[in-house]
């Protein structure tokens, strides 16, 4: 993005993203900001730099605003999706999209185990090792489990999340899912606080940045999720 920006407005230019993802995560609602000495129409950024930059990423919209928006520091909230496709036969098209599992998992004791995380939390038994928040404390605002065919999606919504945290809560869920564990077991591994009593961590495919929420004053464009992440559960 820093490349493809530089080349189009002829000056070196940086940016600050709203967060960051594992290697092997995806993005469709990574929201930037970044400060420029040239003046252009948003339309022109949005050419411009997907003139530029790597097929695999495309600038969606653009927007002038004020000095006071910073895109992580001013965001209100982020909502990731996992998508999971549970089927004897592991992706072909798919694969590196979604992750998968082997066998039919029960979504609804699923999402009665993912309910039992709302609110503020300390989430240390979901953070990886080498995660560098200085606090483990979150506030998990909305989670839950919905199927649609063969494809499960994961939905969490939380004011920032820690490394691998949602990774490692898809693990533990799958758990319970398969029916290794009851639901009530994800609270009590919450409350031990200790990574080693969870599950492991599952796969980076299935996980995307699918929004991120700022104060309405700031008057972003609306973002449409792609019809992967947010289709019609059953």
């Amino acid at each position: 993005m820093e490349q493809a920006l530089s080349r189009f407005a002829d000056v070196p230019i940086e940016v600050i993203a709203a967060g960051r993802t594992d290697a092997g995560v995806h993005a469709t609602a990574q929201v930037v900001h970044l400060d420029s000495p040239v003046s252009r129409e948003p339309g022109s950024w949005i050419r411009g730099t997907n003139s530029f930059l790597h097929p695999g990423a495309r600038v969606l919209w653009a927007c002038a605003v004020g000095d006071e928006f910073h895109a992580r520091y001013s965001a209100r909230s982020r909502t990731y999706r996992y998508l999971l496709l549970d089927a004897p036969v592991a992706p072909a098209i798919l694969r590196g999209r979604v992750g998968w599992y082997h066998r039919p998992l029960e979504h609804q004791a699923m999402d009665e185990a993912a309910r039992l995380l709302l609110g503020e939390h300390d989430f240390s038994a979901f953070r990886d090792s080498q995660c560098q928040a200085k606090s483990p404390v979150r506030h998990l605002m909305a989670a839950r489990v919905e199927r649609s065919g063969s494809l499960v999606r994961f939905t969490f919504r939380a004011n920032a999340f820690l490394h691998r945290m949602i990774r490692n809560m898809v693990g533990a869920l799958v758990q319970v899912g398969a029916g290794k564990q009851p639901a009530p077991w994800r609270a009590e591994v919450l409350a031990t606080r200790d990574r080693r009593t969870a599950a492991p961590t599952f796969a980076p495919d299935g996980l995307y940045l699918a929004g991120v929420e700022y104060d309405p004053a700031f008057r972003l464009p609306a973002f449409r999720c792609h019809p992967l992440l947010d289709g019609e559960s059953r």
